[in-house]
């Protein structure tokens, strides 16, 4: 998705910004913390479906600190606004990215 994101970036340059612009106002503030932002990310990801952002919203998940049960519990409240069927694939398929991200983690260490 880096190459599609970066073509889009050129194709439309002022709509891009403004969207990156938006990262660090959404990442801003003190009353929830990284992880916390990253694991509403990944059950937001996770209910409406965006497959891409699965896997980014899942490693920035685990950079932030937090565990397998942390996603899980997550995923559950994910699958649970969701819609049910749909969204058991997609939790499932974001914490098969944890896991991968983490077994990456561990091999590299």
């Amino acid at each position: 998705m880096n190459n599609a994101v970066r073509d889009l970036r050129q194709a439309a340059p002022e709509v891009m910004k403004t969207f990156s612009d938006m990262a660090p106002a959404a990442h801003g503030g003190e009353a929830l913390d990284g992880k916390t932002k990253e694991l509403v990310a990944l059950a937001v990801a996770v209910a409406t479906r965006c497959s891409p952002c699965i896997p980014y919203h899942a490693e920035g998940a685990v950079k932030q600190g937090a565990s397998r049960a942390a996603v899980a519990e997550t995923l559950a409240m994910a699958v649970y606004m969701g819609a049910g069927g749909p969204s058991v694939m997609y939790a499932a398929q974001a914490l098969e990215a944890v896991d991968q991200i983490t077994a990456k983690a561990a091999s590299s260490a």
